[in-house]
């Protein structure tokens, strides 16, 4: 099954492992410790980001370390992009009536 980047995001235990490997790469006992779960439910979390290729392995050793690939979140913020213009609008026009009632006080 395809997974995109929206999948990865969902879970809010997901969102906290990108968090956490957006700082430096981990392993999922180092991920595990972080969580009131076990081991075998962060590795499910990380197939998951790895099928949405939010995340890549890099062994070292016997351990296998989980590192961000940071682009594929642009599509995350190329996605809000579009709101996120939106709601600058938005605020703009409350800015602009907030600054036209303080005018027609004074």
């Amino acid at each position: 099954m395809r997974r995109d980047i929206f999948q990865a995001i969902a879970d809010p235990t997901r969102r906290a492992i990108i968090a956490l490997i957006a700082v430096q790469a981990m392993t999922p006992n180092a991920l595990a410790e972080h969580f009131d779960t076990t081991r075998q439910a962060v590795s499910k979390h990380l197939q998951i980001l790895t099928d949405c290729e939010v995340v890549s392995q890099q062994q070292q050793g016997r351990e296998i370390y989980y590192q961000l690939k940071i682009d594929k979140m642009k599509e995350i913020d190329q996605w809000l992009e579009q709101f996120r213009k939106i709601w600058e609008q938005r605020y703009n026009q409350l800015d602009d009536l907030l600054q036209t009632l303080k005018s027609d006080k004074a």
